[in-house]
C-alpha cells in the first residue's frame, strides 16, 4: 500500500486485493475500489489529457460528473471507449489506458496546442481555416480538414464482435423512485406502505447516497444503521423492486421511463447466462425525482491543475474508498459544506492545512469546524494562481486587502455550491426555476438534494455566496474537457452569441461528456453579468436524453439470435437443404441466393437471373404482408386509403396501388385482389406490414368509424410464390389443375382459382420482375407441396430457384420500387407515379401533398444512371456536379439501388436526384469517398429493360 491509502474506507476491503493495469503498468487496489480511487490511492495525479489544449488533468470529482478522467476499457479483442474511470469499478484483471494524448499520458506532443491560445479560441474551427482568398478562400479548409479531424475525438471506438448478451425488460409500477439516497429511499417507503407497486432505481452499487459516507445522521440515529434497516425493510416488501447499478437516462410521453442496468460490468465478464447490461422500459403513474445534486467547481487561474479537486468528492475518495486525495489539503469555497467536507477528511486522517472562503465573513459553527481540524482559516481571501506541474504543490491567495501569499498543499479541495440534478425532471417538461437563495436550478417532482434541500450539519448554512468566478490574471477554466475558458465565453458575448443556446454551441460549453454538470451555472453567471440580466432571465439549456451515455448494444438489445424474434416461411427447410444462402428480411429469413460450387456472389445473382429472363424461374414471395379486407363498404374504404380508385375493380382482377401517409409522402406499394363483392385480398412490402396495418385500424377506429369494414393481417396464413419468365406459363399449365391459365382465361391483373398438387391455390397474373409472372397463393400448410409441384413441373424446362438479390437485379434492371426509394421522403409525383393520383376521389395524404415544397422543381425525382466508364456504382454514392476527389461538393442527390444487369451487360443504378426529369440525358458524377469511387455517370429513364412492357404483357 502506498502513502496515499488510508487506514480504512466504508467500501473498500483489505483481505481482498485486486490487480489491475493502466496504460501498461501493474497496479493492486482493493475490492470496492473504483478505477480513480485505486489510481489516486497508488499516488497518481495524472489521469487525462483536455480535448483542444491538451491540458494535464488529474481528478475532479468522484462520479458521473467527472469531466477529466476518461478511459478506454480494454476486454480481449474489445475497446470501450470514454468511460468514467470514477464509475469503472474495479475487477481482478482489469486493463485501462488513458486517451486523448500521444504519444504518451506523461508526454503529450499535441500540448503544443496550449501555445496556439489566441488562435484555438472560441469558434475558432468557423473563422481560422477559411483562408484569405490568395489561398484559395473555402479551400483552405480542406487543406486543414484532415490534420483537425485527425486531432478531434477522444477515445478510438473499437471494432472487434461484442460477444456478449444484452436484455431488454418492459417494466410496470405505480411509482418509479428515479436515485436511491436517503429522500429516495424515503420515498419509495413512504409509497409501499400504501400499497403502491415501487421500482427504485440507483446509479450506484449501494443505496445511501452521500449518506453512506459522509458521517451524518437520519433521524436521530448514525446514517449508515440508518439506510441499512431501511433498504431491509424496503427488500423484504413484496411490492418493492430495487434496481442497482441502474441509472434512469431518460423520460418519454406516457410516463415511460428508460433506465440501463449495468448486471455485469463490475465482474469483468458476465456471469453464466447472465446479460452484460439490461435495457428497462418503465411505465409507471407517478415518478420521484431523487437524483441528488452536483458540486460545482470555482473559476480561477489554474483551477485545471491536476490535484484541483471538488471539496465534496476529496471528502468522498477519503471516507469511501480509504484514498487520500494528497497529503495536505487546502480548502478553498464559497459556501459552508466545504466546511463539512473538511471535517471528513480529518476523520479519514487527511490533513487540512487552510481553508479560503472568499466571503467577508463565516458562521461561527464553520470557524469551529476550521478550528477542530487544525486549519487555518482565511476569510475573505480567494486563489489566484496554482503552482506545480503536472501535479499541484501550492496555491497563492490573495486576501481583501489586495496582499497575497502562497500555501504549500498537494491537494486543494474547491466548492463553488451545488446543482441539484435536474436532467431527467426537465425530459418530462419540469421547467427549470433559479433558486436565488441556493443558487441552482430546481423543478418541480423533486426530493431531497435535487430539490436543493441541502443539509451540512448543524449551524452550516445552505445558501452559497453568488461569486463563482475570480477576478485575477490568468487562464480559467469554465468548462474542463472542452477547454472552455472564462476568455472564451466573453469573446462569445462580444460576438453577439450572448443566448444562452448560442452561446453553448459557439463555444462547445457543456457538450462534453459531462453535459455541463460542472460548467453550466458558472457559464451562466458569467454570461448574466455581461449582459447585466439576472440568471433566472439568461436561462439555462435545453436537458436531453440520455442523462449518461447508453450504449447501442443495450439499446437494440439483440446480441444473440435466440433473443431476437425470427420468422421463416413454410419453404425455409427446402431453401436451406438446397443451398440457399439466409439473409434477414425485417424478422423474415430470405434466401439471398442459391450458391452452387464454385460461384461467387455475382456468378450465383448473374445465372438467377438469366434464368428468370431466358426461361422461367421461382421465388419465395411469402414474406409479403398479407390482410384480408371485408364487408360492404371495403371499396369505399380502399378509395380513401390508395391514391388511386379501387371501387370499381371488378371481382377476380387485381390492381397495383399507391398509399400515402397523411403528410403526402408515400407510404407503402402493393396490390389489391378483388375477391370476391365484399372480399378483397391486399399485399404490402414486407417490411411495412405492420404500420400498414396499423394505419387501417388507425382509419376504420378513429376517422371513419361508420364504415361497415373488417381488416384482419393474415400473413403468416399464407405461403406465396412468384414463378417468372419466358416459359411460367408452360410451367403453370403442366401442374394446375381446375383452371386454365391462357391469355384469354387470365388476362394481366387477372385472378383465377384451381389447385396444384391437390392442394387449392389461387393465382394473380402479375410481375414484379418485367417478365410474364404469376404469383400463386395457397395456405401456409400446403407451401411446400405446391413449391415441390411447380419445380418439379418446370425440372424440364431448367425452372430456378432465385433469391433477394436476383429479385432485386430484375426489379432495378425494369426500375420498379422498395423501400430504398420509398425512403419515407419521396411523394409519388417524385417517383414516378401521379399517373395513380386521382382527382375525383378524396384519399389520405391528398391534401397535403399539394403543398409547395412538396412539388417544387428541385425535389429528387427517380432517375436511372449508368456509368460512363464502365466501373461499378456505388448504392449510397452522392451525385455531384463536379468529381468530389479533391474535395466536398454540394449533393444533387444520391444513389438508391445500385447492380451490375446481366441482361444489359453493365452496371446500371436508380437515384434520387434533384429536378432529375428535366436532366436525362447530363452526364453528372458519383461520389463515394468511403469507397473512394468517383466516375462520371448519365442520368437516364429508371426502365432499363423492355420499357413499353411487352415482355410482361405479351
Amino acid at each position: 500500500m502506498t502513502r496515499y491509502r488510508l487506514a480504512k474506507g466504508l467500501d473498500v476491503d483489505r483481505a481482498r486485493p485486486v490487480r489491475f493495469t493502466f496504460d501498461g503498468r501493474a497496479y493492486a487496489g482493493l475490492h470496492g475500489d473504483t478505477l480513480a480511487s485505486a489510481l489516486l490511492a497508488a499516488g497518481n495525479t495524472l489521469f487525462g489529457r483536455s480535448f483542444k489544449y491538451h491540458r494535464p488533468r488529474g481528478l475532479l470529482s468522484a462520479g458521473i460528473e467527472e469531466p477529466n478522467a476518461l478511459v478506454t476499457v480494454l476486454r480481449g479483442d474489445r475497446r470501450e471507449p470514454n468511460l468514467r474511470a470514477t464509475e469503472v469499478e474495479l475487477f481482478d484483471g482489469l486493463v485501462a489506458e488513458s486517451q486523448n494524448r500521444f504519444p504518451s499520458l506523461d508526454f503529450d506532443v499535441h500540448a503544443v496546442n496550449g501555445m496556439a491560445g489566441k488562435i484555438l479560441s472560441a469558434g475558432f474551427y468557423y473563422k481560422t481555416f477559411m483562408g484569405p482568398k490568395a489561398l484559395g478562400g473555402t479551400r483552405f479548409w480542406h487543406v486543414c480538414e484532415g490534420f483537425i479531424r485527425r486531432a478531434a475525438g477522444l477515445g478510438k471506438a473499437g471494432e472487434a464482435a461484442d460477444p456478449d448478451r444484452y436484455e431488454k425488460v418492459n417494466a410496470f409500477a405505480d411509482v418509479l423512485v428515479a436515485g436511491g439516497g436517503v429522500a429516495g429511499m424515503r420515498a419509495a417507503l413512504a409509497a409501499s406502505e400504501s400499497g403502491a407497486r415501487v421500482i427504485l432505481a440507483h446509479g450506484g452499487p449501494n443505496l445511501g447516497g452521500i449518506a453512506r459516507w459522509s458521517g451524518s445522521t437520519v433521524d436521530g440515529q448514525p446514517a449508515n444503521e440508518w439506510i441499512d434497516k431501511t433498504e431491509a425493510e424496503l427488500r423484504r416488501r413484496g411490492n418493492v423492486r430495487i434496481l442497482l447499478r441502474c441509472m434512469v437516462w431518460g423520460a418519454y410521453d406516457g410516463s415511460v421511463f428508460a433506465a440501463l442496468e449495468k448486471v455485469s460490468d463490475h465482474r469483468g465478464k458476465p456471469a453464466p447466462g447472465a446479460p452484460r447490461q439490461r435495457h428497462w422500459v418503465i411505465r409507471t403513474e407517478s415518478v420521484v425525482h431523487a437524483t441528488g445534486a452536483h458540486e460545482r467547481p470555482l473559476v480561477f487561474p489554474g483551477n485545471d491543475r491536476p490535484g484541483v479537486m471538488l471539496a465534496a468528492s476529496a471528502a468522498r475518495y477519503a471516507s469511501q474508498y480509504a484514498a487520500a486525495p494528497g497529503r495536505r489539503v487546502v480548502v478553498f469555497t464559497n459556501n459552508d459544506s466545504a466546511y463539512a467536507s473538511a471535517r471528513i477528511l480529518h476523520a479519514a486522517g487527511v490533513s487540512v492545512s487552510a481553508i479560503a472562503d472568499l466571503r467577508p465573513a463565516v458562521p461561527d459553527a464553520a470557524k469551529a469546524i476550521a478550528r477542530d481540524v487544525g486549519a487555518e482559516l482565511l476569510v475573505d481571501h480567494v486563489v489566484v494562481a496554482t503552482r506545480g506541474r503536472r501535479a499541484i504543490d501550492g496555491v497563492v491567495v490573495r486576501s481583501g486587502d489586495g496582499s497575497t501569499r502562497r500555501l504549500a498543499c498537494d491537494c486543494l479541495a474547491i466548492s463553488g455550491g451545488w446543482s441539484p440534478a435536474i436532467q431527467l425532471a426537465t425530459h418530462g417538461g419540469s421547467k427549470p426555476v433559479w433558486n436565488a437563495a441556493r443558487q441552482c436550478f430546481t423543478v418541480e417532482g423533486a426530493a431531497g438534494m435535487a430539490a436543493a434541500e441541502f443539509d451540512f450539519g448543524p449551524g452550516l448554512s445552505p445558501n452559497p455566496a453568488d461569486v463563482l468566478e475570480v477576478d485575477a490574471e490568468g487562464k480559467a477554466f469554465v468548462d474542463f474537457q472542452h477547454d472552455v475558458t472564462t476568455d472564451d465565453i466573453r469573446l462569445a458575448h462580444r460576438e453577439g452569441f450572448s443566448a444562452i443556446e448560442h452561446l453553448k454551441r459557439y463555444t462547445t460549453l457543456g457538450m462534453a461528456t459531462d453535459q455541463g454538470r460542472s460548467a453550466n451555472v458558472a457559464a451562466m453567471a458569467m454570461i448574466a453579468r455581461l449582459t447585466d440580466r439576472s440568471v433566472e432571465a439568461t436561462g439555462t439549456t435545453r436537458f436531453r436524453p440520455p442523462v449518461a451515455p447508453v450504449p447501442v448494444a443495450a439499446l437494440a438489445a439483440e446480441r444473440k439470435d435466440h433473443v431476437r424474434a425470427i420468422r421463416r416461411t413454410p419453404m425455409h427447410d427446402w431453401h436451406l437443404a438446397h443451398g440457399a444462402e439466409m439473409m434477414p428480411s425485417g424478422l423474415w429469413q430470405r434466401p439471398r441466393i442459391y450458391r452452387r460450387a464454385g460461384e461467387t456472389l455475382q456468378d450465383a445473382i448473374t445465372r438467377e437471373t438469366l434464368a428468370v429472363r431466358q426461361g422461367v424461374g421461382l421465388v419465395d414471395v411469402s414474406t409479403l404482408g398479407k390482410i384480408m379486407v371485408q364487408g360492404p363498404d371495403a371499396g369505399a374504404f380502399l378509395d380513401r386509403i390508395y391514391a388511386n380508385r379501387f371501387s370499381t375493380l371488378l371481382p377476380d382482377r387485381a390492381r397495383y396501388g399507391v398509399m400515402l401517409r397523411e403528410d403526402g409522402h408515400v407510404m407503402d406499394d402493393g396490390t389489391v385482389w378483388r375477391l370476391s363483392e365484399n372480399d378483397w385480398f391486399m399485399t404490402t412490402s414486407t417490411g411495412q406490414a405492420g404500420n400498414v396495418l396499423m394505419h387501417l385500424e388507425y382509419c376504420l377506429d378513429i376517422l371513419w368509424p361508420d364504415l361497415k369494414v373488417a381488416v384482419c393481417p393474415v400473413t403468416d396464413e399464407w405461403a406465396g410464390m412468384a414463378i417468372a419468365g419466358p416459359k411460367s406459363r408452360d410451367v403453370l399449365e403442366a401442374c394446375v389443375s381446375g383452371i386454365a391459365v391462357s391469355d384469354e382465361a387470365l388476362p394481366r391483373m387477372g385472378i383465377v382459382h384451381g389447385s396444384i398438387a391437390d392442394r387449392p391455390v389461387m393465382v394473380a397474373r402479375l410481375s414484379f420482375s418485367g417478365e410474364r409472372a404469376f404469383e400463386v397463393f395457397t395456405p401456409a400448410g400446403n407451401g411446400l407441396s405446391v413449391w415441390q409441384r411447380l419445380l418439379d413441373a418446370g425440372a424440364a424446362m431448367g425452372i430456378t430457384p432465385y433469391g433477394i438479390e436476383a429479385l432485386d437485379t430484375l426489379r432495378i434492371e425494369k426500375g420498379h420500387l422498395t423501400a430504398a426509394e420509398i425512403d419515407g421522403r419521396t411523394t409519388a409525383r417524385d417517383l414516378g407515379l401521379a399517373w395513380a393520383l386521382s382527382k375525383e376521389k378524396p384519399f389520405v395524404g391528398k391534401v397535403l401533398m399539394e403543398r409547395p415544397g412538396l412539388n417544387a422543381s428541385d425535389r429528387l425525382q427517380l432517375v436511372g444512371l449508368i456509368p460512363e466508364d464502365g466501373q461499378t456504382i456505388s448504392g449510397g454514392a452522392h451525385i455531384t456536379e463536379r468529381s468530389a476527389e479533391s474535395g466536398p461538393v454540394p449533393s444533387l442527390g444520391h444513389v438508391t439501388s445500385a447492380c451490375l444487369s446481366p441482361s444489359l451487360g453493365r452496371p446500371i443504378a436508380l437515384g434520387l436526384l434533384s429536378a432529375g426529369r428535366e436532366r436525362l440525358g447530363q452526364v453528372l458524377w458519383q461520389s463515394d469517398p468511403l469507397r473512394s469511387r468517383f466516375g462520371k455517370v448519365r442520368v437516364v429513364s429508371p426502365h432499363f429493360f423492355d420499357p413499353e412492357g411487352e415482355r410482361q404483357n405479351g
